[in-house]
């Protein structure tokens, strides 16, 4: 038994939505760069004892701390780089 399919009509390329969808996905780059430089941030002071005493145990130094914090900024950078869309492509 076949389907009969019925072709979509052919939707114009929406320019407002891809740009809307860019802004978006710049925004969250930009969030996520501030996100790690916080956790980095956070982790110097642990650090410093700011917090109070006693340093952080190694598996945080090793899972959450200045990794965990680079790995949020490269990830934003990488988000908040997009090239903007064009209205032909």
């Amino acid at each position: 038994m076949t389907r009969k399919t019925t072709p979509r009509p052919n939707k114009p390329d929406d320019f407002e939505a891809r740009w809307r969808k860019h802004r978006l996905l710049v925004r969250l780059g930009q969030v996520l760069i501030g996100a790690g430089a916080l956790v980095a941030i956070i982790h110097w002071l642990a650090h410093l004892e700011a917090f109070g005493p006693g340093q952080p145990p190694g598996w945080l130094d090793l899972a959450a701390g200045y990794p965990t914090g680079l790995v949020l900024v490269i990830a934003g950078a990488i988000l908040a780089g997009r090239k903007r869309p064009t209205a032909k492509s």
